[in-house]
This record gives C-alpha cells, structure tokens and sequence, in this order.
C-alpha cells in the first residue's frame, strides 16, 4: 500500500479512520528561523507579503517533513483590519511579531466594520492560502482563529473588558456576543476558501485566569455556538490550566480538544474517554529551542503519546527560533513512535 500523503492522514485522522502513522502537524504557526533564512527573507516580512506568508509556511513543512501548513502567524489580523492599526516592525531583525497599538478603551468607543474581512492583511491571509493551496496539494491546509474571548482583549484592553464584567455586564454580554458572530464569520469565510481544517483558540480563557464558573457563563456558550457553526474539521485549543474545564471544552463540541503543557494528559483521557481526539501536550519552546539535550525533547514527545494523545502537538505556536536538531528529533519520534494505535485512531 502507498504512504499517505499529509493531507490524507490529517484528514483521516479527524475522521477517526485507521491511518499509517501519527500526522506530525499543528493548528497552530510552525514557521522556523531556518525556512525563513533559505527564502533568503526576514521573520518581520513574512507577515505583510502573501507569497512570503505561504512560502514560509510551506518552506517550514517541506524542511522538518510536516504534514500541514497553518497560516497566518500572528494574531493582529483581525485587530488591524477594525481599524486599530498594526505594529509590523518589518525594519527590524529578529523575531518580533506584529502587534496591536491601539486597543479601544471604552465599551462605548467599540464599532466593528461589517466589513472588515476586505481590510488590512486580511486579504494577503485569503492570498496565502491561494497559494498554498496549489502548491502543496498533498498537504492539510489549516488556518487559526482567536476564540470571541481572546479576540475581545485583542480589540480593547483585557483589564477594562475584566472590569466591566461586574460593572456592565449587559454591555459585555452584548461585545462577547459580537465578537462571537466575527468569529463566526471569519471561520466560514476560510471555510469558503477551501481550507481542510479549522482551530480556534481561546487562549485567554484557562482557568489561571477565569474560575470554572465564569468559564461556564462567558466562555463555553459562545464557543458552542461557533463550533456548531464550522461545518470542516474543527479543534478547540486553550492555553494554561485546563483541567478543571476539561469536560466543559469537549461539550464545545469541537472534532478535537488541544490542550498545552500544564494540563494532565492521562487524567483528561480518562475523563473523555477513548472516542474524542485529544491533541498535545508539551512547550514548544522549552522542548525545541531552549532544551540542549535531543535524548531530552525524545522523552517529551514518547510521554505525550504514552499518555494517550492522538497526535502531538505544540502547547502554543512553535517559536520560529527552534534549534534544528530539536525539530528533526520531535518529527522522528512522532513518526517512530506513532506507529502504534492511539486511543481514538486505529493503524492500516
């Protein structure tokens, strides 16, 4: 039998059918310093340019072997495109991502553009994945979304949102509900464009910044209704402390949970059971750019799958800076090591 290529394994993978091996994929940025050098450009640059954007992207995967591409990189897109401008520092050297300079600091200054999805980069993200899309066929394209929360302190300060939690709690429900249907609007805008998946990320939102309860009440109804809007495969990723809010994120009703380092991977796969894809767990930067110890990053990446992922992923984005023997040794042992079964997916 012939390999399978990326794509057919991501997509098999969410369709929880057997496959030949564990993807080695994120649904989060996986570009690297070192693509980034053999495009000859720089990291500030690959933000602003549709063709850098995909070539990054694809350069990345085609160098360490992964089975997917992820655009775009950072997390300003949407921000800039309602008019709260951009930092790109794209006359800077190193890795610095762009930036959001002015944040609404009123509930009453709030006006989202209905049309936003034409403005700012969001027309070179839509270009990226034209690109990709005809030039890496046998991959599983995949595009990220902040979660309404996140997004929310994207487009006005995060303490001011906190603090009209008690204060204007009508108002807040109305903004949360708004920024909902943004995120709603902007997964089936990607949808349209032909992409193969979809993770939204309520990184803000772990419980070492809301208690479960508010969890509950603020975060988990309008990430369902997003979910219940994305019609292609779809992962509900949140960062930090997760435990305790577990079962509230599979209620979600996501095609796949992805969760970072500080969540206890085996005791979550005996809450959820064996049915429900379970992507993670290990930090990105601690295992790839930082650790010195390749034997090391090894034991990382055989202990997420010993305890009881379907395909390990990333904490957060991968910090473009990795050191080349880390990655080349987290893409092996994926691919050694997830021969074997995992809970939720057989092998051919």
């Amino acid at each position: 039998m012939a390999e399978l290529t990326g794509k057919e394994r991501v997509l098999k993978l969410f369709k929880k059918e057997p496959i030949d091996r564990m993807p080695c994929f994120s649904g989060q940025g996986a570009v690297t310093v070192q693509a980034i050098e053999k495009m000859g450009t720089q990291f500030a640059k690959v933000h602003n340019d549709a063709a850098l954007m995909a070539g990054a992207a694809l350069t990345s995967a085609r160098m360490w072997g992964l089975d997917a591409v992820v655009v775009p990189f950072d997390m300003a897109t949407v921000a800039e495109a309602m008019g709260r401008g951009v930092s790109l520092y794209d006359n800077l050297e190193g890795i610095i991502y762009p930036t959001v300079p002015n944040k609404w600091k009123d509930l009453d200054e709030i006006d989202i553009p209905g049309d936003f999805m034409s403005k700012g980069r969001m027309p070179v993200v839509d270009k990226a994945f034209d690109i990709l899309k005809k030039d890496a066929p046998d991959l599983a394209i995949g595009a990220w979304v902040l979660g309404p929360f996140t997004l929310a302190g994207q487009i006005m300060e995060l303490d001011i949102l906190l603090k009209g939690l008690k204060k204007k709690a009508d108002q807040i429900e109305a903004f949360l509900e708004q920024v909902t249907q943004v995120t709603i609007d902007l997964c089936k805008h990607y949808e349209s464009l032909g992409i193969d998946f979809i993770t939204v990320r309520e990184m803000g939102s772990g419980t070492d910044l809301l208690s479960p309860r508010m969890w509950k009440t603020l975060i988990q109804p309008n990430l369902t209704k997003v979910f219940d809007a994305i019609s292609i495969p779809s992962v509900n990723h949140i960062c930090g402390s997760t435990d305790m809010i577990i079962e509230m994120m599979h209620e979600c009703g996501a095609d796949a949970i992805s969760v970072d380092q500080k969540n206890n991977i085996a005791e979550t796969r005996k809450k959820l059971g064996n049915d429900i894809l379970l992507f993670g767990n290990f930090d990105p930067y601690g295992t790839l750019t930082t650790q010195e110890d390749t034997s090391a990053v090894a034991e990382v990446i055989k202990k997420c799958i010993d305890n009881g992922v379907d395909s390990v992923w990333p904490g957060c984005d991968i910090w473009p800076d990795v050191r080349k023997e880390n990655m080349e040794t987290f893409v092996q042992t994926v691919r050694e090591y997830g021969k074997k079964p995992t809970p939720a997916t057989k092998r051919i």
